[in-house]
């Protein structure tokens, strides 16, 4: 017999996806970074079916998502003053605080680390789901481990959608790139462990200068932090395109671009992230295009790195982390 996989359902209706998530199911729901596949942070089992649906490792910890810093609290065993100055200026929006946790959260949730991240999300249906929980939702990244995160609710039914019964649809996200992950160490100085959303320069304005600690391993110390992510299956390049171009020219090339194109390439082979040089908005459609050029019948997806300022930043360690498979 044929067997007919049943596919999730689309939809904004925020009652239907409290009582799911309320039921112990995995709902995939927008932000403003990229969508999750959320479930119940203080169910083990909601949190064992994450990383069995993503495939992802236990090792790789999960951020907990709220809407209120009393939530918050009764998460952690404290706010410290530099990451409460921090919640209040940036909070809701697309940075994670790593805090000490409380001893019923479940040591799945952290891959057994004292710390657990968390952040409140900035996107109006998941705000208002949050509101209705009295419960944190874990959601990594709506995708299969490792792949390019989902930027809309289409990219989360393409690869997870027979896995999960509805998919929240917020459209598409408006930042495209996940949270900035920020911790403190032993002297309460402030530590970036993930680029993100939230740029460096933002983030030294309220609380001075940061340690960046972009160490790509396999024992992670936050979520995030491993060295292969976010790739699609054909290999990436990172370089000056132009002799990228020259050196690969007897390969079928796709190329993502900052704002230049190429007389060389095919133009349904190129994708500019952003004509008017704008970094927000080359964030914003960089996962769609290493999706879209996936998809292409090419040999390789050639890349350059951008300005590494602001966002630029996050986008260059995202190209790095895809080009290393």
């Amino acid at each position: 017999m044929w067997s007919i996989s049943v596919m999730a359902v689309f939809g904004t209706d925020i009652e239907r996806a409290a009582q799911l998530l309320s039921e112990g199911e995995l709902v995939a729901i927008p932000t403003e970074t990229v969508y999750g596949l959320a479930g119940n942070a203080l169910n083990e089992d909601a949190i064992l079916e994450i990383f069995k649906v993503k495939k992802r490792p236990k090792f790789d910890p999960l951020i907990a998502h709220t809407d209120s810093l009393d939530k918050v609290k009764s998460y952690v065993t404290h706010i410290p003053e530099q990451a409460m100055k921090l919640a209040d200026v940036f909070w809701p929006g697309p940075l994670t605080i790593l805090l000490e946790k409380q001893k019923h959260l479940p040591d799945l949730l952290t891959s057994g680390l004292p710390t657990v991240a968390i952040r409140m999300p900035h996107h109006r249906l998941t705000q208002e789901l949050l509101k209705m929980l009295d419960f944190p939702l874990a959601a990594p990244s709506a995708n299969p481990f490792g792949y390019v995160s989902p930027t809309t609710a289409q990219h989360v039914q393409d690869q997870l959608g027979d896995k999960i019964p509805y998919i929240l649809d917020g459209g598409p996200c408006s930042i495209g790139i996940e949270s900035t992950i920020i911790g403190f160490n032993e002297e309460s100085k402030p530590v970036i462990y993930r680029l993100g959303g939230k740029k460096v320069e933002d983030i030294e304005r309220v609380v001075g200068k940061v340690k960046l600690k972009i160490i790509h391993s396999s024992d992670p110390m936050a979520p995030g932090m491993l060295k292969t992510h976010y790739a699609p299956s054909k290999r990436i390049v990172i370089g000056k395109l132009d002799m990228l171009i020259k050196r690969f020219q007897n390969r079928k090339l796709g190329v993502i671009s900052f704002h230049d194109t190429f007389d060389e390439i095919p133009p349904e082979n190129q994708l500019v992230l952003s004509p008017s040089k704008d970094l927000d908005e080359a964030a914003r459609h960089l996962f769609g295009a290493l999706r879209t050029m996936d998809q292409k019948n090419i040999d390789l997806i050639l890349t350059e790195r951008f300005p590494d300022q602001g966002i630029g930043q996050a986008i260059n360690d995202r190209l790095k982390r895809a080009a290393s498979r």
